[in-house]
């Protein structure tokens, strides 16, 4: 993938860089396989806003996404017929023709090309797309869509450019490590695709105007400091104040910067390594 650079006509155009979708082979979704979600701007269904900062955007179908990968599906080939761009993501997506003449949508890893084959088998080959029970994997290979239960369908390293590398397979366990540095264990039923997220280069894309973010769903953003003391703990004063506190907080009175809210404690036996140390 590469990103495409403007002229700089404009202060906005001078830094803005595209995705340049040259991997991207059509720009009609499958009618069969998309549907509407319907929009509710950060709010719940008291109609408050419970995430700030959402609403507007452009009009977008939704994709179905096969995050299963086809294990129900085992040893049935599946054809790639294009590779498509979707709103909903940051990677691409692949639209696979299965044999018996069904079409489903999938996470599309780097480097596989329109016609390539690839199948869902417990043991299988490993080749770029194909999916397989972690404990047939090699130790030192790159995965995404990892299920986290049997079953389940993919969970972890699904974004653009993710790679997940199973490290260890010994024990009652396999060990894999994120980009974060992070190691987990996950059991070594689950299933795994061989190979990289595509749009590697989705993270370097500068987006230059607030309009383009606001296409996006985006609304602006402003610190703290900029508010009255009725929105934010950190606002008024005259001009550029200090917050006047011991530790930062957050809109809603929490300290901010390193409070640790975490709670899920019982899933910390499933960390070998923490990415933090």
């Amino acid at each position: 993938m590469a990103l495409k650079k403007f002229k700089p006509v404009t202060p906005g155009r001078r830094q803005m860089t595209m995705a340049s979708f040259e991997e991207i082979t059509t720009n009609e979704p499958e009618k069969s396989l998309i549907k509407i979600l319907k929009r509710h701007s950060g709010r719940n269904n008291t109609g408050q806003i419970t995430c700030r900062h959402r609403g507007g955007g452009e009009k977008k179908f939704y994709r179905m996404i096969d995050f299963k990968g086809g294990t129900d599906k085992l040893d049935m080939v599946a054809k790639v017929q294009s590779i498509e761009y979707d709103p909903y993501r940051t990677c691409y997506i692949m639209l696979l023709n299965y044999k018996d003449g069904e079409k489903r949508y999938q996470i599309a890893p780097l480097e596989i090309k329109v016609g390539d084959e690839i199948i869902a088998k417990e043991r299988g080959k490993v080749k770029v797309g194909n999916r397989m029970m972690l404990k047939h994997i090699p130790v030192g290979f790159s995965m995404y869509n990892i299920e986290l239960k049997p079953g389940k369908g993919g969970q972890m390293g699904r974004s653009a450019g993710a790679s997940i590398k199973l490290v260890s397979l010994e024990g009652e366990y396999a060990q894999i490590q994120m980009q974060s540095g992070e190691v987990r264990l996950v059991s070594k039923d689950c299933y795994a695709s061989v190979g990289q997220v595509g749009n590697i280069d989705h993270n370097n894309i500068v987006y230059g105007t607030a309009g383009r973010r606001r296409h996006m769903g985006w609304k602006p953003t402003v610190a703290g400091t900029a508010m009255i003391p009725k929105d934010h703990p950190h606002g008024g004063g005259k001009g550029h104040t200090s917050i006047g506190l011991i530790h930062p907080k957050t809109p809603w009175g929490m300290p901010a910067l390193g409070y640790k809210t975490r709670t899920r404690k019982y899933t910390d036996r499933m960390i070998v390594k923490d990415r933090r140390r």
